[in-house]
């Protein structure tokens, strides 16, 4: 099996930036709804500027990938980032959280052309055979960068006992996306540009969907899955300040929140090896049910253990978001692109699950509130089991469609 390495590990530090960028939403939700007064409801925003993104952009991004190729679209991904960063300078000096709720959303239009972009060329950097792993790899240098922010920028943004500066660690990934820009621009990344096809239509991109089963439900569940991944992170800090679970500090609740992602970390390298013995789907749905006995003792136990429960958590989630995707666009051939913009508009998700959490968080506890995305979950593991049973009655590399 063979891997454009060099290419590869460019991607892989374009995700790096991204897992650093996507986690900041699960800090600044908590330091926002402190510094704003805000209920849970009114916090989410933060996660509805970020995810709402993918209800609009994923299928002109992906004419745009069409007709300028993958390395322009990274190029310009990370210059939209920076901009959307530096934008937290001027939310902060005029206590602003409709400027800071304008720098959320244009962080995720970069992010969101990442994810559009920068998949599927992972996919495509080496045999076919391959592109679950590779897709895999990426996604870990993602869980890297989400590692390693929760506790960098905590102490960043309460570095002032008496001022929570939620801007500054914007400016350090600002500055850290525009530079990885203008390395990209300079770099050999292959240049590839897929045809342009007409069909861009997002009732065209469904309609032709639909021979490409695993594409077909694979968006439908990657709605509910990035609406449980979201929900499970961004109310992660809260969950573990409450008095009536744990009581930590926010220092002591962002480490956790970082071993959460450092044990999505570590088993992504294990989800890795696994895919070499079993199915994709077969590890989707052993992964589900895992997350769905943690989320329930998370919701009905209160104990010494439940902060290590929530860190189990990161373990199970570590492969389902690449697995899904590569799934997904698997024998899509020329359809990969479009295929790839729907599964990325499926990513609203993370717009609609955290608000319905944040209104049962308010009435009924934050720890209540994790039923959310613990049923989500129940419909991820039903996805596995169907890719798995399809993987078994179709021969390898006859899985475009049927």
């Amino acid at each position: 099996m063979k891997h454009q390495w060099k290419s590869l590990f460019l991607v892989a530090y374009v995700f790096l930036c991204i897992g650093a960028i996507v986690s900041m939403n699960d800090v600044l939700l908590p330091s926002v709804k402190e510094v704003f007064r805000l209920n849970f409801v009114q916090a989410t925003f933060i996660q509805q500027s970020f995810y709402l993104v993918y209800l609009i952009f994923p299928i002109p991004m992906a004419y745009y990938i069409s007709k300028y190729g993958y390395k322009n679209a990274l190029v310009s991904a990370l210059v939209i980032c920076s901009t959307g960063a530096l934008l937290f300078y001027p939310a902060f000096h005029n206590a602003s959280y409709l400027l800071a709720l304008s720098g959320v959303f244009v962080i995720s239009v970069g992010v969101t052309l990442v994810n559009v972009a920068a998949n599927p060329l992972a996919a495509l950097l080496g045999d076919p055979s391959g592109s679950h792993i590779r897709v895999n790899i990426v996604q870990l240098f993602s869980r890297i960068g989400a590692t390693l922010t929760p506790i960098l920028a905590t102490k960043i943004i309460y570095g002032e006992a008496a001022k929570v500066s939620f801007h500054l660690p914007y400016l350090v990934i600002g500055t850290a996306t525009f530079l990885l820009g203008i390395g990209i621009f300079f770099s050999r990344l292959p240049a590839f540009k897929p045809a342009i096809e007409k069909g861009f239509s997002l009732s065209a991109i469904v309609k032709e969907s639909r021979q490409y089963p695993q594409l077909f439900w694979g968006a439908i569940i990657m709605f509910f899955y990035i609406g449980a991944d979201a929900s499970t992170a961004g109310f992660f800090i809260s969950y573990l300040r409450d008095p009536a679970i744990a009581g930590f500090s926010p220092d002591k609740a962002a480490n956790y929140l970082s071993l959460y992602y450092l044990s999505a970390t570590v088993f992504s390298f294990i989800g890795i090896y696994l895919l070499q013995f079993i199915s994709p789907g077969r590890l989707i749905t052993i992964s589900g049910i895992g997350m769905v006995t943690l989320y329930s003792l998370a919701i009905f136990t209160v104990s010494h253990l439940n902060p290590y429960i929530m860190v189990g958590l990161g373990a199970f989630i570590s492969i389902v978001f690449a697995s899904i995707f590569s799934l997904s666009i698997e024998g899509a051939g020329d359809f990969t692109e479009r295929g790839s913009a729907l599964i990325n508009i499926a990513i609203v998700g993370g717009a609609v699950f955290p608000p319905i959490q944040g209104w049962l968080a308010d009435s009924q506890g934050v720890q209540v509130s994790y039923i959310i995305p613990c049923l989500c979950f129940i419909l991820i593991i039903a996805y596995g089991r169907f890719c798995d049973r399809r993987a078994r009655k179709i021969p390898s590399g006859q899985h475009a469609g049927v």
